[in-house]
């Protein structure tokens, strides 16, 4: 099999190279490097089954040989990096996507969207399911990631109906582990960093709002699971075990022995959704998955990483 993932040197990205080499796949990683991290992929540069290319996917791609899978990553994905760049978020939402399809549809192969829990905005309906069509500010701040993440589906959804191209939709919810960066803004590394560096620890809000945290390990098993499966309608991959923010960073202080104190922020951006849980009965009937990663199991390993990266920069 030879596979080409886009945003492969991002988080989620190279833990699917990985998974995907470990599968006896040939992989070949895009990424222009906006958001992605070379060291993320470093120690697959000598895998003969390894190649990467640095390139803006908003520009056309051309991949000589044959090719079974495209699975397309590519995208700002924390707050912090669609609010930087909301014109790049939107535009390889759109075109990166087209130009993703379109090497997909010459190539004959198996595509696969990494959509986003985003699509559901603040949400009306909890838990949330794929058959719901979600509560988006179109033009509000966060909108440049949530509507070209939509945008993205209903672009899929048209080259498989249009051209009878195999396609996947992932819904992925809030994923962590090794390789998040410790600066991306998302609740996760940006606790666990103020705790080992004994900062204090801010919560937007009164902290009640609710996130469900998925180990990337069980993210990316969903992720192939879906890819080869014959169905083509969107499937959430998510961990439902639901918690609050404030008791989230309370866990964290807890796993650190850390004495930060916590502080309570006002939210940078508005529609900031107030509850986040997937309802994953799709992905437990068509693709036999769940997650299997208990959230302490997972916290401990991120945060040897965070606490590894830590003193890298010293």
């Amino acid at each position: 099999m030879r596979s080409v993932v886009t945003g492969g040197a991002g988080f989620i990205g190279s833990h699917l190279c990985d998974y995907l080499l470990a599968r006896g796949h040939e992989v070949i990683c895009i990424d222009n490097l906006l958001t992605g991290n070379p060291d993320n992929i470093a120690h697959l540069f000598g895998n003969d089954r390894f190649r990467f290319i640095k390139h803006d996917i908003t520009e056309y791609i051309h991949i000589p040989g044959q090719v079974e899978y495209v699975l397309h990553f590519a995208s700002p994905a924390s707050p912090r990096d669609y609010l930087e760049f909301p014109i790049q978020t939107l535009k390889v939402g759109s075109l990166g996507t087209h130009k993703a399809l379109g090497l997909a549809l010459a190539k004959d192969a198996t595509f696969l969207l990494a959509s986003t829990s985003e699509v559901y905005g603040d949400p009306e309906v909890h838990p949330q399911k794929e058959n719901y069509w979600g509560h988006v500010n179109p033009i509000g701040l966060r909108g440049v990631y949530d509507e070209a993440k939509r945008f993205a589906e209903a672009l899929v959804m048209a080259y498989h109906r249009t051209h009878n191209l195999d396609t996947k939709i992932a819904r992925i919810f809030n994923t962590y582990g090794p390789r998040m960066r410790l600066n991306d803004g998302r609740a996760l590394p940006a606790f666990m960093s103020a705790a080992l560096l004994g900062k204090p620890i801010e919560i937007f809000g009164d902290g009640l709002q609710t996130r469900s945290f998925c180990y990337v390990s069980d993210t990316v098993e969903g992720l192939y699971r879906l890819m080869i499966s014959e169905t083509h309608e969107p499937v959430n991959i998510g961990n439902p075990n639901e918690i609050t923010i404030l008791d989230f960073a309370k866990e964290v202080l807890g796993l650190t022995g850390a004495k930060s104190e916590i502080v309570f922020k006002q939210f940078p951006t508005e529609d900031d959704p107030k509850v986040r849980k997937p309802d994953i009965s799709r992905a437990k009937e068509i693709l036999g998955w769940e997650p299997k990663v208990e959230r302490r199991e997972g916290m401990k390993t991120t945060l040897d990483y965070f606490r590894t990266m830590l003193e890298g920069s010293k």
